[in-house]
């Protein structure tokens, strides 16, 4: 079970203030999204799409990278991963690296060929870590490519929903398991997920970052006798406060401590809801958060007057 997890979803943050820098700390889970710059595509037949997961799959064991999930879309891309050491930057530079050189070789082409730098949602606990990969793998039917996720050849679904599932570089197991013991009951509830899953509209993550936070939402209401049953479990959220984390360590709300911008506190107000969004304690929030109780409520009250 999941035991290691960042406080921050620096994709939420950044649509307050854009903030560059990454969290790249070794056994963080994160949903990297990339899209192509401008109307291009990343991906124009299957050689390309092969070609990435080629990259993928040999630096995965070069950076020692655990590969959840992902989902190749012809102008963007979900990865779904964590990585074993302080190098998740280090990978992305490598693999949008590679494949940007060979596409630009391919089609004579020059300039940027991804649309800046890519967008991290960290994962928080187990219900958004099962939420994201469905979300990833209901990519090509929200996209009206495919009516079955796993007809789609470019994405992991196939490893979810299939009892003999191919090698692969890919760990479905981590997810999968959050369902049941047993295998074949795994694979059973997962497919029926995905074909609940199938029906909800919770938006686009590339352009609405909350959209995996409804999906979630609408799976849990839709799901609730085993959905999130492993959290009832636990005494309080799985390993999201990690004691391996000093307080400096919490990049992005360390540099947001003791800003009094509007876009500043609007952020800091964001995170403290998201947190009582998943079972935390105003006093659990202040204790790991290094604050005291009060300013928890000073910035839940930011803005309502």
């Amino acid at each position: 079970m999941i035991d290691v997890f960042q406080l921050i979803q620096d994709g939420k943050i950044r649509r307050y203030f854009r903030s560059r820098k990454k969290l790249i700390h070794a056994g963080l889970i994160s949903h990297v999204t990339q899209r192509a710059a401008g109307k291009d595509l990343l991906f124009v037949d299957k050689h390309d799409y092969l070609a990435m997961l080629g990259f993928m799959k040999e630096l995965s064991a070069d950076y020692e990278t655990s590969i959840y999930a992902f989902c190749l879309m012809p102008n963007h891309i979900h990865i779904l991963l964590r990585p074993g050491q302080e190098n998740l930057h280090l990978f992305f530079r490598d693999l949008f690296g590679r494949h940007s050189r060979r596409f630009n070789r391919r089609y004579e082409r020059k300039g940027h060929l991804f649309g800046g730098p890519f967008r991290q949602s960290v994962i928080l606990d187990e219900g958004y870590l099962l939420a994201a990969s469905l979300y990833i793998h209901l990519n090509p039917v929200r996209a009206g490519l495919v009516s079955d996720p796993c007809e789609y050849r470019f994405s992991s679904c196939r490893l979810y929903a299939r009892k003999e599932a191919p090698e692969s570089f890919v760990d479905s197991q981590l997810v999968l398991s959050l369902l049941s013991e047993r295998e074949g009951e795994q694979v059973a509830r997962y497919n029926e997920l995905l074909d609940r899953g199938r029906e909800l509209d919770s938006g686009n993550v590339l352009e609405d970052e909350r959209a995996i936070e409804r999906f979630r939402s609408l799976l849990k209401n839709a799901f609730p006798p085993f959905l999130f049953k492993f959290r009832k479990k636990r005494s309080e959220p799985a390993g999201v406060f990690s004691s391996d984390f000093s307080a400096d360590e919490l990049d992005d709300f360390e540099n947001l401590r003791g800003l009094r911008k509007p876009e500043s506190m609007a952020a800091k107000k964001y995170l403290v809801e998201q947190l009582l969004a998943r079972g935390y304690t105003r006093t659990q929030i202040a204790d790991n958060l290094g604050i005291s109780r009060k300013t928890v409520y000073n910035l839940l009250a930011y803005g309502e007057n």
